[in-house]
């Protein structure tokens, strides 16, 4: 059975787009094993193509690189997070300065407020136009994360995060989640700074023009701070607004004035918008991702179903070869196994079997020839798990791929196994180079093999 524990649903899925993708740029991959552990599954078709994803990801890279690249990921938003932090701080310690000159209001708000509404307009322009266009900010992440990862298998998880967000329109939200989150911590900064700068420095306001007149600077003082005074903070009345055009007020009372004032516009128009933002796409985002489904109708997934959910067994070729041949590999079962159990491989008819007389509990399953046997054994492996599996081989013949193959997929099937190299028939004597290459193809899928009966190790477990 396929070890599902460790990705999330959305990996999952993940996974599944990047391995179809994969499959469309590259030709169908060597999946046998994969379909067979899927079919094994009493699921339905999609949780089938997510249990052969997978298996197909672990065996090839792609969850490793997946690996890697939500870990660049979270490097990348660690550093924008330092650079949002770093810009809150700049934005509060340009606009009041070190308080050896008066701060004239409106640069001051311009300085704090001026570059995150003209972010949010264009977001919002974005929101309604582009649909789930990524947005710049978004295209610096996806490729930072890209970069940190280190990665050569992570190409295609990337365009495969888009398409898969993108069938229901999530890419906005998990981007604006991010966006938004972003300038959220940049106007907190702010506003942190501001309120810091204000408590230890001795600052001065004013306001400047020469084409204006000062009615209009003493209205749009009011109409700015109309929304931030409904929430207890501090609006400069009419004669404290005029007086300041003239130079700035030493009365404590006039500074406080202006100091509430600066800082509640800069909540109330620079982080409440953000911050409701930020909520509003989490919400979307979770509520959005809770509904993320494999779409069935794709032509890569269309043609997994008669693969993954069979009318009846087929023979014969029903792919294309892939554009490169997959490396046997070895490797255990996860599952629990119990008992042992000994078998040959396509062994000469004249060799007596079992070569010598098997051990009270060891099973013995024969002689492995044909396809169809080779398919049962497999699956009743994959349903009842040995402890303990022997194969026996005949190093007369040479270790080509399929016997290889058969050999990686059999020891995934069980929690140890032994490959057994029978000794030449009386009168006969083994070839040294093609002993050395069974011994050298053996070792590269990682199992242990041995030229005398392991009999004692499949009853006691001990050589």
């Amino acid at each position: 059975m396929i070890d599902a524990s460790s990705p999330t649903p959305l990996q999952r899925l993940w996974l599944s787009e990047t391995i179809r993708l994969r499959e469309e740029h590259a030709g169908p991959l060597e999946d046998s094993e994969a379909n067979r552990l899927a079919r094994a599954e009493q699921v339905d078709l999609a949780e089938r193509i997510q249990h052969r994803a997978l298996h197909l990801a672990r065996r090839d890279g792609q969850w490793q690189a997946l690996l890697h690249w939500l870990q660049g990921a979270r490097l990348a938003g660690l550093l924008l997070a330092l650079l949002a932090l770093l810009s809150g701080f700049g934005l509060a310690l340009a606009a009041l300065g070190d308080g050896r000159q008066p701060v004239n209001v409106f640069w001051a708000l311009g300085s704090l407020l001026g570059l995150n509404l003209l972010m949010l307009l264009g977001w919002l322009l974005g929101l309604l136009l582009t649909r789930d266009h990524p947005g710049a900010l978004g295209r610096l992440w996806l490729w930072l994360s890209e970069k940190l990862a280190r990665d050569a298998s992570a190409a295609q998880l990337a365009p495969a995060l888009l398409l898969m967000l993108q069938r229901q329109r999530l890419t906005r939200w998990g981007l604006g989640l991010m966006v938004n989150g972003l300038w959220t911590l940049a106007m907190l900064t702010t506003l942190i700074t501001l309120l810091l700068l204000l408590a230890t420095r001795r600052y001065g306001f004013v306001w400047e023009t020469t084409i204006l007149a000062g009615d209009t600077f003493i209205a749009l003082t009011q109409a700015i701070g109309a929304l931030p005074a409904l929430l207890g903070f501090s609006l400069p009345d009419i004669d404290v607004i005029r007086a300041s055009g003239d130079a700035a007020i030493a009365s404590e009372a006039a500074r406080q004035s202006w100091a509430g004032w600066l800082v509640g516009v800069v909540l109330v128009y620079g982080l409440l918008p953000r911050l409701l933002l930020t909520l509003l796409c989490l919400w979307r985002w979770q509520s959005g991702k809770g509904a993320l489904r494999l779409d069935l109708e794709l032509p890569g997934y269309g043609l997994l179903r008669q693969r993954l959910q069979p009318d009846s067994e087929r023979l014969g070729i029903c792919d294309l070869a892939p554009t490169a041949l997959h490396q046997p590999q070895g490797g255990a079962s996860t599952q629990p196994g119990s008992g042992a159990l000994l078998l040959g491989i396509e062994l000469d008819e004249l060799r007596p079997w079992p070569p010598a007389p098997v051990p009270k509990g060891v099973a013995d399953a024969g002689v492995i020839d044909s396809r169809e046997q080779r398919r049962q054994l497999l699956e009743q492996l994959t349903r009842f798990p040995p402890e303990r599996l022997a194969i026996a081989c005949d190093p007369r013949r040479s270790p080509d791929r399929g016997t290889l193959a058969l050999l990686g997929e059999l020891a995934r099937s069980a929690s140890a196994t032994r490959i057994w190299l029978l000794p030449p028939t009386p009168g006969e004597s083994l070839d040294s180079a093609r002993l050395t290459d069974w011994h050298q193809a053996i070792t590269s899928l990682g199992l242990q093999h041995g030229d005398t009966a392991p009999l004692n190790w499949l009853e006691t477990g001990h050589d």
